[in-house]
């Protein structure tokens, strides 16, 4: 019979040191010491022999602590290695790959030919059609001036054109970023009664907005975000979307007072209150004008080549009633209209950037929750039309270029802006092949704002309602709710709780409800691990959960765990008590089946990624416990940095010779052998 036995060999011309399986094969004459990998055989459970090779457990190379910080850094702020195209190149070589990397547009535009110039005219051109109105309305929907919305749809574009990396991507006003930024600045400051200071919080918020999205890029703590997970989003926006909507019946009631709150509640009580003012007129154009956009956005959705009618229905529909208006002139009490918008480009507003006094928080707090939100919304609607084209978007400078552009967006007249996903679908269906269709967007809105804006003095502010309900409309994913509670409990929690949370908290408590859940769930996951028994698959060195695989089967002696996560100070007291837990159980049924005495826990650490001084004693404390039940503790197959860690702090020179292997067949067939060898 072979006994196996490890030993730590330092090599170090290799830069390593690793546990080499030594074979010790005793005969009757001769004892022969061997330091090489071994085939030996396993009895398993179906009565079959399979040979097993025992392997060595390396450490990884040797390396300084400052090159272990430096791969430390590199692998959670730089995962993409951004700098991997300026290797081995000449200097002029690298100052061209400088440009292209800030400012993207030096990376296509030596290729643009007029051929990509014709889809972006027409893709720009049909994106106007659809920008134009939805600025006006967004504006209102923060509760801003609507020439402030054009002006949102004009600077933004171009800045973004030359710094963003998305093809398809077009920037302007978004309802989800409109409605927080209303909501917040207007629980404390009235749009109406104190106009000045709410315009200044609102460009300040913009700026600030701006600060936080350029400096996550610059830092590369795009990860920020990713706290912000899809279930919490899509509760979220559907709860947006159901107080945007009950928001905009003021505008389809043709109302005069209604409530400044959010709320599900109180909304419902002022229409009720006021119902004394609801304007029949108002109300049919304003129904006839909905049923309108949405069969308009119901055909496209059928039929996605007819995309341009979705997209054209929001201007046709302001052209439209403008002309009816114009033609009955109704008073303002029956249909209200926008009225005098200036002409022009866009005054400067660093002037009114608010740095100093009791407002400050308020525009800080306003600008980081919009600006988290207009991140999120901009860099997984660039990343939806990078995949369908099969090309990338760096999240990091997407994150700059969106934050530059609402810092100068901030200083020339302009509210936090994004990257729209209905305008960008729009943009892609139109056959956008670069971002000069945002350079055409804002040609149009330039028109528009210098020639055009007599021309909205009779449009009713009843068809902006109409806009901004059919827009928000389709932020109600219900079907994604359902496959969240099919998929995973927790997250249908937190969707739901982000949902209920803006209907009858607030927007911003609501947000912070979800992802406070979500953030539960993590350390949820982190403080109770899985653990899992695992079998051996007959005829294969193959060992999986005993839950899960029904040929899987026990190996007499044995008690074969697999953690499923790090171990960390979090979690190393729950998992010694569970693995403690897994000793009793399975001694009790020993017992009650008459096998095999339990002799050995063996460890599957395949799945711990890392380990730190507590789940070090963790391990160090549960092999003395076991040892005084006369059970011996085996660990199988360690990562690299958790066998590092294992090693720099002496706990491997506690498990003995027999404490550590490559895989978990190994560790059974050289334990087996050896007490096969014991007299």
């Amino acid at each position: 019979m072979g006994v196996n036995s490890n030993r730590v060999e330092d090599l170090s011309s290799h830069n390593h040191a690793c546990f080499e399986t030594t074979i010790n094969i005793l005969n009757s004459t001769t004892q022969l010491n061997q330091a090489t990998t071994t085939t030996t055989m396993i009895q398993l459970p179906n009565n079959s022999t399979t040979p097993t090779e025992i392997h060595r457990v390396c450490l990884p190379p040797k390396r300084s602590t400052l090159q272990k910080l430096k791969h430390r850094v590199s692998e959670i702020f730089f995962p993409d290695n951004p700098l991997h195209k300026f290797k081995n190149q000449t200097w002029l070589k690298k100052l061209v790959l400088s440009l292209q990397f800030f400012f993207p547009v030096f990376l296509w535009g030596p290729t643009y030919n007029l051929k990509l110039l014709r889809s972006d005219l027409i893709s720009g051109l049909t994106i106007a059609s659809l920008a134009i109105p939805q600025g006006i309305s967004y504006a209102k929907l923060a509760n801003l001036p609507p020439i402030i919305g054009l002006y949102s749809s004009f600077v933004p574009p171009l800045i973004y054109s030359i710094l963003g990396s998305s093809k398809h991507l077009a920037v302007g006003p978004v309802s989800i970023a409109s409605l927080v930024m209303g909501t917040m600045l207007s629980e404390v400051v009235s749009p109406t009664q104190q106009p000045i200071l709410y315009l200044k919080l609102a460009f300040t918020s913009t700026f600030f907005a701006g600060v936080f999205q350029a400096a996550l890029g610059f830092l590369r703590l795009g990860f920020v975000i990713d706290f912000l997970s899809k279930a919490t989003l899509i509760g979220f926006m559907a709860g947006a979307a159901v107080i945007v909507s009950l928001q905009q019946l003021k505008g389809l009631l043709g109302m005069v007072h209604f409530t400044n709150q959010m709320q599900i509640i109180p909304v419902l009580a002022s229409v009720l209150k006021y119902k004394d003012e609801w304007a029949w007129q108002t109300i049919l154009m304003g129904f006839c004008f909905l049923f309108f956009l949405l069969s308009a956005r119901q055909i496209s959705a059928k039929r996605p080549k007819m995309f341009w009618i979705s997209a054209a229905a929001p201007l046709i529909s302001v052209i439209l009633s403008t002309i009816i208006v114009f033609a009955v002139k109704p008073t303002p009490r029956q249909i209200p209209i926008i009225g005098y918008l200036p002409k022009g480009l866009n005054p400067p507003s660093s002037n009114m950037l608010y740095f100093h006094g009791s407002y400050l928080a308020l525009a800080i707090k306003t600008g980081i929750v919009s600006g988290i939100l207009a991140l999120t919304e901009g860099i997984a609607v660039g990343r939806t039309f990078a995949t369908l084209n099969n090309y990338q978007v760096d999240g990091n400078k997407e994150m700059m270029a969106i934050g530059l552009m609402n810092m100068a967006g901030s200083c020339s007249s302009c509210y936090v802006t994004t990257g729209s996903f209905s305008r960008s679908a729009v943009n892609y269906n139109a056959g956008a092949q670069t971002a000069v269709s945002n350079i055409v967007m804002a040609s149009a809105v330039l028109i528009t704002l210098l020639f055009l804006m007599p021309l909205f003095y009779y449009t009713p502010t009843v068809i902006l309602a109409a806009i901004i309900i059919t827009a928000v409309i389709g932020l109600i994913d219900y079907q994604a709710a359902f496959r969240l509670w099919k998929v995973d409990k927790l997250d249908f929690l937190a969707c739901v709780c982000s949902f209920f949370g803006v209907l009858f908290v607030s927007v911003p408590l609501g947000l912070a409800i979800s992802v406070g859940i979500s953030v539960f769930k993590i350390l949820l996951h982190v403080t109770r691990p899985n653990t899992t028994a695992l079998g051996n698959i007959p005829g294969t060195q193959i060992y999986q959960s005993l839950g899960r695989y029904r040929e899987a089967m026990r190996i007499p002696s044995f008690l074969i765990l697999s953690v499923e996560s790090p171990i960390y100070f979090a979690n190393s007291t729950y998992l010694q008590e569970r693995v403690l837990r897994w000793v009793q159980e399975e001694e009790e049924r020993v017992k009650a089946n008459s096998e095999s005495m339990m002799k050995c826990v063996i460890l599957d650490m395949s799945a711990v990624t890392a380990i730190d001084t507590s789940g070090i004693e963790l391990l160090s404390e549960l092999r003395k416990i076991l040892e005084r039940r006369s059970l011996q503790l085996v660990l199988a197959n360690p990562a690299g940095n958790v066998m590092e860690k294992l090693h720099f702090s002496k706990a491997l020179e506690s498990f003995g010779s027999q404490g550590l292997y490559l895989t978990v067949g190994e560790a059974i067939t050289d334990i087996s052998a050896s007490w096969k060898a014991q007299p």
